[in-house]
């Protein structure tokens, strides 16, 4: 039986609890069935495709009752992905939160890579240490600095990273983005998690500050000439940008 997660209300509340059952992608669909089909349907399908292990799921219950965003498994599979096919040696994580997003970035990553994780809330970043003993990495790959981002991020070196993973304070996204484009090498992929904000973005109708801010950093990106970009709709939406 699957645990339902109550971190979030990004996504259809038929897959609220689908998105991270550790049984099939058949389940997942199955479960959100009755409330839709179609695209909701495939929605989950493509969510439960990589099921969240044990660790996982801990380290999502705890980001549940720190009431801190984690990424949805569908967008931890794709930054997973996105590790390995870049061997990303250096990656920067903005929102440590729990440590979802961590864990599967690491995953991807090679061995003897480190990721640089940033967050403003010490506690939240306790969490994340606890979930990474509990999967076995070593000290030497983390750098976990506590700290507002936009303090942080300034002070880290120009073109020195393979990933940077955006995915907290959607107020902050601009500033963030902004230096995650400093911060990457040509090839280097800049992730933006959040980036459809519960269906808002795509709203032409919803101009409320926080939509419009993160509806802006799509735009901007999309006409940097520095980035080729592409939008998922994986998760709340996974904008990703490569450093041209």
């Amino acid at each position: 039986m699957c645990k339902p997660s109550r971190s979030h209300g990004l996504y259809p509340d038929a897959a609220r609890d689908a998105h991270i059952c550790t049984g099939s992608a058949e389940e997942a669909i199955s479960t959100a069935e009755p409330s839709g089909h179609g695209k909701v349907a495939a929605w989950v399908y493509s969510e439960a495709f990589v099921p969240e292990d044990e660790v996982l799921l801990r380290a999502r219950e705890r980001a549940s009752e720190l009431g801190c965003p984690a990424v949805l498994p569908g967008v931890g599979a794709v930054l997973r992905v996105l590790a390995a096919a870049t061997n990303a040696h250096a990656v920067v994580e903005v929102g440590t939160g729990a440590g979802v997003a961590a864990l599967w970035l690491l995953r991807g990553m090679p061995y003897d890579g480190q990721l640089t994780t940033i967050d403003r809330e010490v506690e939240h970043q306790r969490a994340a240490r606890t979930a990474f003993a509990e999967d076995g990495v070593a000290p030497q790959r983390t750098r976990i600095i506590p700290g507002r981002p936009g303090d942080v991020l300034p002070r880290l070196a120009d073109g020195a990273y393979d990933l940077v993973l955006v995915a907290s304070d959607p107020l902050g996204y601009p500033e963030y983005v902004n230096e995650a484009l400093r911060l990457l090498r040509p090839g280097g992929v800049l992730a933006v998690d959040g980036a459809l904000l519960r269906d808002r973005v795509a709203d032409p109708a919803r101009r409320d500050e926080l939509t419009t801010v993160v509806r802006e950093v799509g735009r901007t990106l999309r006409n940097d000439e520095r980035v080729l970009p592409a939008m998922l709709p994986s998760g709340d939406g996974l904008l990703l940008a490569v450093r041209r």
